[in-house]
């Protein structure tokens, strides 16, 4: 369904994109997701609509990594000095909320929900990378939370093609709305 309307209460969520991750091998280029992520960024902050950046770290010593055994482990990355910190080509602006997670839902362990709910938001905008982990869990446990969710389905991307297009076809038209960077920016515009 096309996103003609977003709650008048709408905060844009953007997931991991930070240097470690967009310099990722991923199905369509990262340099396009952080290039629509940064056109929500604009119109957010153009509407006075919060903008929440998310990332994922770690502690130093690896103690807060979940270690349970799984049949197909993360991708082997050697996470370089600069992982966390967030893709400069959208920068950090005062009044972005800076959310850190240690998973891959942007909710569980983090104060997403704290400060979504003592801003009196109602309706989220999703976009980052990667679609079958980390904007799909957070759109699973915002629809639970009772969020309005829309995703930008060109600024979200992932490592596995199929996992992608699982998210993007079958499982997020399933918690939320899905329509392109430039919609929803209007979107935005229009309150």
């Amino acid at each position: 369904m096309p996103v003609d309307r977003l709650p008048e209460r709408t905060a844009v969520v953007l997931i991991d994109l930070q240097k470690g991750i967009t310099a990722l091998p991923t199905v369509h280029p990262a340099a396009d997701v952080v290039a629509c992520g940064a056109q929500l960024a604009r119109a957010a902050r153009a509407g006075g609509v919060p903008l929440i950046r998310v990332r994922v770290a770690f502690s130093a010593d690896g103690g807060d990594v979940l270690r349970a055994p799984t049949d197909a482990p993360p991708p082997a990355i050697t996470p370089a000095p600069d992982f966390a910190e967030y893709d400069d080509r959208i920068p950090v602006e005062p009044g972005d909320i800076l959310i850190t997670k240690r998973g891959w839902d942007a909710f569980y362990g983090t104060e997403l929900d704290l400060q979504l709910r003592r801003r009196q938001i109602t309706g989220i905008v999703l976009a980052g990378i990667s679609t079958s982990i980390g904007v799909e869990s957070t759109a699973r446990t915002g629809r639970e939370h009772g969020y309005d969710i829309a995703v930008a389905g060109d600024a979200v991307t992932d490592l596995v093609a199929s996992a992608h297009d699982t998210s993007l076809r079958v499982i997020l038209p399933r918690l939320a709305r899905i329509d392109s960077t430039a919609v929803i920016a209007d979107a935005l515009a229009r309150g």
